[in-house]
Order: C-alpha cells, then structure tokens, then sequence
C-alpha cells in the first residue's frame, strides 16, 4: 500500500513538473540575417572562397597546357624523356590535389577562416538565447532553422526578435 501511495504521489509531481515546463523556439537564419556582421563575414568568405577556387582552377589550366603540348611532342621525345614528363604533370597533379584540399578540405584553411568569423557571431547568438531562456523560464529552446520535427509552431513562442534585441540589433 506504502508502495503504491509513494509512485502515485511521485508520478503526480512528475506530471506536474512536466507541465509546468515551458518552451520557445527561434529562426537562426531570420536571426542571422539581421546582424550586419554576419553578411559582412559570409561576403569575406565567399570572395575568399572565390579566389582560392581561381588559383586552382589557373593551376588546372597549366596542368592541362602541360599534358596537350606533352601528347604533341610524345612521338618525337626518347621514352625517358617521356616518362619524366609524364612523372611532372602527375607530380603538379598532384601537388594542386592536396591545395584544393589544404584549401576546402574538411579541416582546411576556408573551414578555419569560418570558424574565425561565425563562431563568434554564434556564440553571441547562444549567450542571448541563453539569457532569454533563463529570464523568462524556458525549459527548451528548439532552432527552427535547423531541420527540426516541429510541424507547427506558434508564433508567440518565438523568441528570434528578443534574441537580436538582448544582441542589440533593430529588427
């Protein structure tokens, strides 16, 4: 009997708890796109990108100028003339393969640069949603933007504005 008295007693407050908590949800990317340093960022990146991606195309291009006038002169060089062709264009192949990688690879230098110039952009954003969701309560915070399973939100739960207004940006 002690038993069951105690779990009913338990579930009631667990239930009581669970309704008590309340949840609001924001728009990264109507946030994002309300903080002029963001664009600025996103344009230094993409100019950036634009320009490594030049530099390796042009390479690609001296690579594939090097291998046309190799396939003209092929039948007239000695074959160890021609293998050691063959060894620079690979050896130049391969040398822009790994400055694509160095460049856009997964841990490269545009990755690196995006760390430097969102992440503390997003972490402003986080340290806001934080204090909003301390303030007012909130026991979840869900990103919209973020692919969520949130079919339907309602919008007096949305916290986006309040967030760039702790930020201090005019929405």
């Amino acid at each position: 009997m002690k038993k069951l008295i105690l779990t009913s007693v338990i579930l009631f407050f667990a239930a009581s708890f669970t309704m008590a908590q309340r949840y609001a949800f924001v728009d990264t990317e109507y946030i994002l796109g309300n903080i002029p340093e963001y664009a600025d960022a996103q344009q230094q990146l993409d100019d950036l990108s634009a320009k490594w991606q030049r530099e390796i195309e042009k390479k690609y291009q001296e690579i594939d100028q090097l291998y046309k006038e190799f396939q003209a002169d092929a039948a007239l060089m000695p074959e160890e003339m021609k293998q050691q062709r063959e060894e620079e264009i690979i050896q130049q192949e391969k040398a822009v393969k790994d400055l694509q990688r160095q460049r856009f690879g997964q841990n490269g230098d545009l990755y690196k640069k995006r760390q430097e110039l969102i992440k503390p952009i997003q972490e402003k954003i986080y340290n806001a949603i934080e204090e909003i969701a301390t303030d007012k309560s909130y026991a979840f915070v869900f990103d919209k933007a973020e692919n969520p399973k949130m079919l339907f939100a309602d919008p007096r739960y949305d916290i986006s504005d309040q967030v760039l207004e702790t930020m201090g940006y005019a929405y």
